[in-house]
């Protein structure tokens, strides 16, 4: 495994190329067991590298949980998988304190939160109890017992997965909650050839548990800590705010995207110019990634879901007619 190092001579471009090579890199070895979903894997690692989390709603068998373990694995760091079910406790995901008789104290023992990447599989079927305990350490990145914090470590990355079939007795996310993913995206059935190429690999093709891992968990900060830094220009800061705007005056929306919807969409947009070699973010990249980061933000009208309107579909208006900024 090659280990990376960012070194303070060099230019920002050269960064910026170093940091689209291990990007890629990881992309790259994602692909290696899951086909055909480029475009997916490589949202998955702007979630990564934007210190976001990442929710996957599809139907069961198209890949969710296995993207979420290819992306661990690629990475060398310490992952967890929780299986969410109605009868799972705040405790199980975040830890409890336990009496320690030998030292007549209580001693918190970590949940299986506290690792680098969390898989949340089927999230939609624990309590929203339970869903709120996971979500709260999104936000804030600790567990508070006893009024003690309890840092996770960074980098922080939470997958949840959601099946939008057999519904029954599921907790579908509040809105509220929705707002805490980075993204919500669906992975989607492969096309012909992959498939053909899936089944001609099984069972002798590339499986999770020997895919080599290419970074390092500190390689990982180091690239967060880069794309915090890639420069954004005063026209595309206003071209944030402007789509951000455009959602909370749209006649289809009866609720926009927030202030943190623009906060994502920037820190998403970052990184993309990053995994692109530039230094610099460009309109195309706020524009790319604007479906992705605010359309689980957004709330129909009523008028809008008896039409069948999407949010994706609205979101489409309104990039279309907001101005993007030209270069000078």
């Amino acid at each position: 495994m090659t280990q990376y190092h960012y070194q303070q001579q060099q230019s920002p471009q050269e960064l910026a190329q170093q940091f689209a090579q291990r990007f890629h890199l990881l992309a790259g070895n994602v692909e290696r067991v899951i086909r055909g979903k480029h475009e997916a894997i490589e949202l998955a690692l702007i979630c990564l590298f934007s210190e976001g989390h990442l929710l996957l709603e599809d139907v069961p068998g198209t890949g969710k949980t296995t993207l979420a373990r290819s992306l661990a694995a690629s990475v060398d760091a310490e992952w967890r998988r929780v299986q969410f079910t109605p009868d799972l406790l705040p405790s199980d995901i975040t830890g409890v304190s336990i009496f320690n008789q030998a030292q007549q104290k209580f001693e918190f023992h970590h949940g299986p939160v506290f690792a680098n990447i969390v898989l949340a599989d089927e999230i939609n079927r624990a309590s929203p109890k339970t869903q709120a305990a996971l979500l709260e350490v999104m936000e804030e990145r600790r567990v508070t017992v006893d009024a003690e914090p309890h840092p996770v470590p960074r980098p922080f990355l939470v997958v949840a997965t959601q099946n939008p079939v057999d519904m029954d007795g599921t907790y579908p996310l509040p809105e509220a909650q929705l707002d805490r993913f980075l993204m919500k995206i669906s992975v989607g059935y492969p096309d012909h050839v992959s498939e053909v190429e899936v089944l001609k690999g099984m069972p002798t093709g590339p499986q999770v548990e020997l895919l080599p891992a290419v970074a390092r968990a500190s390689d990982v900060a180091g690239m967060i800590d880069f794309a915090s830094r890639i420069h954004v220009a005063d026209p595309v800061y206003d071209y944030v705010v402007a789509l951000c705007a455009a959602t909370r005056t749209s006649p289809h929306l009866r609720l926009g995207a927030s202030p943190r919807g623009s906060l994502a969409l920037l820190r998403a947009a970052r990184v993309k110019a990053a995994a692109a070699g530039r230094h610099y973010v460009v309109p195309e990249d706020v524009k790319a990634l604007a479906g992705p980061v605010l359309a689980h933000r957004l709330i129909l009208s009523p008028d809008a879901e008896l039409r069948d309107i999407t949010a994706t579909a609205v979101l489409g208006e309104i990039t279309a007619g907001t101005p993007v900024p030209q270069a000078a």
